[in-house]
This record gives C-alpha cells, structure tokens and sequence, in this order.
C-alpha cells in the first residue's frame, strides 16, 4: 500500500541537494486535501467536515491555568525531561482510577503532542530494515512515521461487511522474525472501529509469546459511547510487558493546538525514553504542562461535555445520511467522532468529496487517505455545532437525492 502521490521532481538548480538526504525523506510528502480547500475558498459558505478536530475553544480553567504559569514565571526549562512532577503525578492517578489498576508514575512521559509521543514509541522500537504491522484503514501519519525511521510499514485491513472487523490471524500471520511491534488505533481513526477487551488479550498473549511489542493509541479512548472509557490495553498488561499506549490531550479536552501528549509504557524503559526526550524535544515548555494538569485534574466534566456533543452528532449523522441513495453506512461506531461511509458505484471517493464540495457546499475528507482498504470511503468529522452538523447533513441530503 502506498499514500505517496506522484511528485514533482526538483529542478536541476535544486537536485545536487536533494540526491544529498536520506532516502526515506526523498519521497516524504505532507498529505492533505489541499486542492478541495482550494476550491472551497474559491466557493465560499463551505462547511469544513473534513478535519480531524472539534470546533470548541478550550475551555476557560485550561487556559487560565497556562496563563497564571506564564505569569508566574514557568519560562524556564523544565529539569525532569519526562514531564512535571505535578504532571506526572496526576497522569498516573488518573490513569490508575480510570483502568482500575495501579499505574505508577515511572511509567508515563510527558510529549509535546501525541504524534511526538508516537515518533518517541517508534523510535524506541524500530531498527533499520525492521518492520511494523498495523491495523488498517489508519491516520496517514502512522504509515509515514514507520517509512520516516527507516522501519517497512506492513498494513492489515480490517474486514468490512456492515460494519469493520478485526481478523487477528491475519494480523499475526502478517509478523515474521523482523517485526518489532503491531500497532492499531482504538477507537480508530477513521472508522471508529474499538478493540474489544478479548482482542486486546489475545495481542498481548501473541506479545508475550513472541516479544514483539504492542503500540496502542488511545486518543480517542474517552469518546466511547458505551463507558466511560474504551477497552484499553493498560486494564489487563503488567507493567513489565512489552506495551505501550500513546495518548494526547488534543480531542477529549480540546486542546489540538497546545501539543501536549504522553506515552504510558513499562517502568524499565523510563530512563531511555528520558534521555531520548533530552535530545528530541528537550521537554514540553512548562505553561502548556500546567494547562493539561488543570485539564486532567478538573476537566472530566468537559470529557463528559465533548463525548455527549459527539454523540449527538453521529446520532443525527446516522438518521439522515440513510437518506442518500446508495449510501453505505456501517453499523454505527463506539467511539471516535468520525461518521465514515461510502457510495455504491464510486471505488474511489476523492470524485464524491469534489462532487459534494461543488453541489452541497461541505468538506469531507476522501477514504484513501487513510489507505486502499478504505479508497471508497468519505470521512465526516462530527464533533461540530450541532446546527452546522444539521445544515451540512440537509445539503448533503438534498444534492444527492
């Protein structure tokens, strides 16, 4: 599988630089749906759906907290390279209490974004030449991130019927003596897709069978809709298994722009993540640290907000869009804020999110972003005002028919 578009090459002026990087940087691109939000300025009145982010402003006592820390004077490099001790502390009563398990403080660091916190967990994991086996259709920044250290990204798509499903022999058929871990997203983004806490057994089991490490990405852990919170593989690993589970504070609190995250991952392992901290980011700056403390500390209201806004809005998702001819609708997700669907008779949905953009004024994002398993899929992100979310859903509905 492949997310690589044709590229221009560089021009002759520019070539002796380029021939001088590394490979795996040559044929580096920055995915995005440039030419649709090109167009959609040119239209105007276009309701922007395809993005993987909420619309609401963080929250007051998030902000008010990074902005006593910067009036405090929290401008200085922060000592501790795995986050704030406060940070820390919070994190792992938080993560004990939610996955009713002790969690210490020795096993999280702190990261300036979840993405770092993943490229920290790869870079932790993957040699030259080694692999990664993931679950499929997958955010485009995972495939990428694999090809960017030098490791062979190896996608497993889940099965679809009416709704995804995951196949884990084929999943561990898929590893060989090269594979250094299976990743998958849970929820996924963008199928919304959740593991059950079987399949995470059985992943760990394979795990403890084989040491090939499991990477979980939980950032859309809390926006599950039948708890509190999503199967996780923290609930049932040890603290001496190969595991780790990337998470960030940008979709459950609202604070996409802050880019803070963390890894929770095995207490014998802490002192290296640390130092590769040190020499990666150096740390994450202090104010933005004190606005996740308040955020986790006090923010399981705005969880709760967030979770029940999205709700609502797949709810409606999921009663009009039926009334599209020939839609494909999987069985409505667990979690997630995403409302992913396909077309009868359209294999690729890059010619549905134009068509869609021109006659209803609304921006999806199209499936093979997120690899060929999903080509004929349009992703919908519904964590938007409600009213936004009904007016885009009854253009939709009316230039379909």
């Amino acid at each position: 599988m492949s997310f690589r578009p044709q590229q221009t090459p560089p021009v002759a002026s520019d070539r002796h630089a380029f021939d001088g990087i590394r490979a795996q940087i040559r044929d580096l691109y920055t995915e995005n749906i440039a030419e649709l939000a090109m167009r959609a300025k040119e239209l105007g009145d276009v309701i922007p759906l395809w993005y993987g982010e909420g619309d609401m402003v963080t929250p007051p006592f998030i902000r008010d907290a990074a902005k006593r820390a910067l009036d405090e004077g929290s401008t200085f490099y922060i000592p501790n390279m795995r986050g704030l001790g406060a940070l820390n502390e919070a994190l792992s009563d938080y993560q004990s209490r939610l996955h009713e398990r002790h969690i210490p403080i020795a096993r999280t660091t702190v990261a300036p974004g979840g993405m770092q916190a993943l490229y920290i967990a790869l870079e932790l994991l993957v040699d030259l030449g080694s692999n990664i086996v993931y679950v499929a259709p997958q955010w485009p920044n995972i495939h990428n991130a694999i090809h960017l250290i030098g490791g062979e990204p190896r996608p497993v798509s889940l099965d679809f019927d009416t709704d995804w499903r995951l196949d884990l022999d084929k999943i561990f058929a898929r590893c060989d003596a090269r594979t250094r871990a299976i990743f998958l997203s849970t929820p996924s983004n963008p199928t919304g897709w959740t593991a059950s806490r079987e399949e995470m057994q059985a992943l760990l089991d394979f795990s403890r069978r084989t040491g090939i490490w499991i990477i979980s990405d939980e950032v859309y852990g809390r926006l599950y809709f039948d708890g509190r919170v999503a199967p996780s593989i923290l609930q049932i690993a040890e603290d001496g298994d190969r595991v780790i589970s990337i998470n960030s504070f940008s979709k459950a609190w609202a604070m996409t722009g802050w880019r803070i995250g963390w890894l929770t991952h095995p207490s014998g392992v802490a002192d290296q993540l640390a130092a590769m901290t040190q020499y990666i980011n150096s740390g994450t700056a202090g104010i933005i640290q004190a606005g996740a403390l308040a955020a986790i500390r006090d923010g399981e209201p705005l969880v709760e907000e967030i979770r029940g806004k999205i709700k609502v809005g797949l709810d409606l998702a999921y009663e009009r869009l039926p009334e599209i001819p020939g839609i494909i609708l999987p069985d409505k997700p667990r979690g997630g804020m995403y409302a992913f669907f396909a077309l009868e008779g359209e294999p690729d949905a890059r010619a549905a999110c134009a068509r869609i953009l021109e006659s209803a004024r609304v921006g999806l994002a199209p499936g093979y972003l997120f690899g060929d398993s999903s080509r004929a899929f349009l992703r919908m992100c519904i964590f938007r005002d409600i009213e936004q979310i009904r007016t885009a859903l009854d253009r939709m509905v009316d230039a379909m028919k």
